[in-house]
C-alpha cells in the first residue's frame, strides 16, 4: 500500500494535514473514498471534498472467505491513496464499515490485521457496514435508525447516548428475506416448484429464464449452483419486481412479505432503543439504503416499507442519502478525529 518508509512522506493533493479514510465493504462491491484532514464542516452533502474514490469486490468474508475480503480491503485503500499521489503515511484515520463484520471478535480481529497496514500514529473505527449507511444520510452523526436492502439486509439503530441495536442482518441462510438475495432466492424456489407441481403457476418462470438465457426450469439447478454467490443471485431482482408489476401474483406475494420482513426489522430496532419515545410518538431519521430500496417503480418497495413502519411509528422520517455510504464513513472517521476521539472498536 504505497511506499511508506520510516514514517516520511509527502502528502501530495492532501495538504499538510494529512487524509481520511471512508470504507464502505459490501457484499456487492467496496468503496474507499479519501477525504482531506484540513477541511471546513462540511455544510452540505455536495460540499464534501473528496479527493479520490476507489472501488473493489466483496469484502464479506462470509460470503468469499476472509483471505479474500482482506485482500480487496487493501486493494481498494491502496488504490484510493494512489490516485490522490499519496501513501499511507499520509492516512490520520480510517473507519472500515464492513458488511459481515457483527461481533466484538469480527472487529478485533480487522483491527489487528490493518494495524500492521498502517503507521502507528493513525486511529481506527471498525463496525459494520450499516454504520456507513446511516452516517451517509446523517452526514457523519450517529443517532436514528438505517435499513439496508442490497445483496442482503439489516436494519441498525443508534441512541444519542450511544446505545445500539441490530435485527436482520445474519445471511441468507439465518433468513435475511427482505433483502435481494431472499427477494430472488423465493423467485427461483417458486419457478421450481411451478415447474414439479407443489407450487402455481407464475410468469416468473418465463421472464428468469429468458433473462438467464436457459429453455428450461431443470437448468434453473445447474445455474444456481455452479456459482451460488449471494450478489450473482440478487441480480435478478428486477425481474422479480418487473413481474410484480405486470401483475404476476406469486411475485407479487413475495414482494409482500419482503417489505414486510424489512419492515419487521426497523420495528424491532426502534422499540429496543426506544428511538420513537416512550409513547411511540416521537419523530427519528431512518435512513434508506441498498439496490432494493432505490427508484420510483411503480411498485415501490421503500414507499410500502415506510408506509408499514408509519402505521407502528407515526414519527418516522424516511431519509435517502445524497452521499454514499463510503463518505458517510469517512465523515464518522473526520468528526472523531477532529474531537481527538478514540476511534477503535467503535467507542
Amino acid at each position: 500500500m504505497g511506499g511508506y518508509e520510516n514514517g516520511d512522506s509527502p502528502v501530495a493533493a492532501a495538504g499538510d494535514g494529512g487524509v481520511i479514510l471512508g470504507v464502505d465493504g459490501g457484499t456487492t462491491n467496496t468503496v474507499c473514498v479519501c477525504l482531506p484532514v484540513a477541511m471546513p464542516p462540511p455544510e452540505s452533502p455536495g460540499a464534501v471534498p473528496v479527493l479520490s474514490r476507489a472501488v473493489a469486490g466483496c469484502s464479506n468474508r462470509n460470503s468469499v472467505g476472509e483471505s479474500a475480503a482482506l485482500e480487496t480491503l487493501e486493494q481498494v485503500m491502496a488504490q484510493a491513496l494512489t490516485l490522490v499521489n499519496t501513501d499511507r503515511s499520509a492516512v490520520r484515520a480510517v473507519c472500515l464499515a464492513v458488511s459481515g463484520v457483527n461481533h466484538p471478535s469480527d472487529q478485533q480481529r480487522m483491527l489487528d490485521w490493518i494495524r500492521d497496514l498502517f503507521p502507528g500514529h493513525v486511529k481506527f473505527y471498525v463496525e459494520n457496514d450499516a454504520v456507513a449507511a446511516l452516517a451517509s444520510g446523517t452526514m457523519g452523526k450517529l443517532h436514528g435508525c438505517v435499513l439496508i436492502a442490497g445483496t442482503g439486509s439489516i436494519a441498525y439503530g443508534v441512541t444519542e447516548d450511544g446505545k445500539v441495536a441490530r435485527a436482520a442482518g445474519a445471511g441468507p441462510v439465518l433468513g435475511d428475506w427482505g433483502s435481494g438475495y431472499g427477494i430472488a432466492a423465493q423467485a427461483l424456489t417458486a419457478v421450481v416448484k411451478a415447474y414439479d407441481g407443489r407450487g402455481p403457476h407464475t410468469n416468473l418462470t418465463r421472464e428468469i429464464l429468458r433473462k438467464l438465457e436457459l429453455s428450461s426450469p431443470d437448468e434453473l439447478i445447474g445455474w444456481t449452483y455452479a456459482d451460488p454467490s449471494w450478489a450473482r443471485i440478487a441480480a435478478l431482482v428486477p425481474v422479480v419486481v418487473s413481474s410484480a408489476e405486470d401483475g404476476d401474483e406469486v411475485a407479487n406475494k413475495i414482494l409482500h412479505d419482503s417489505v414486510q420482513e424489512l419492515a419487521d426489522s426497523v420495528v424491532a430496532v426502534v422499540r429496543r432503543l426506544k428511538l420513537c419515545g416512550e409513547d411511540g410518538m416521537d419523530q427519528f431519521p431512518l435512513v434508506l439504503v441498498g439496490g432494493v430500496l432505490e427508484g420510483n417503480k411503480k411498485w415501490n418497495i421503500s414507499g410500502e416499507v415506510v408506509r408499514c413502519i408509519s402505521k407502528v411509528f407515526p414519527g418516522v422520517h424516511p431519509i435517502r442519502p445524497e452521499v454514499e455510504p463510503a463518505i458517510g464513513a469517512a465523515l464518522l472517521a473526520w468528526n472523531h478525529h477532529r474531537k481527538g476521539l478514540k476511534l477503535e472498536n467503535g467507542s
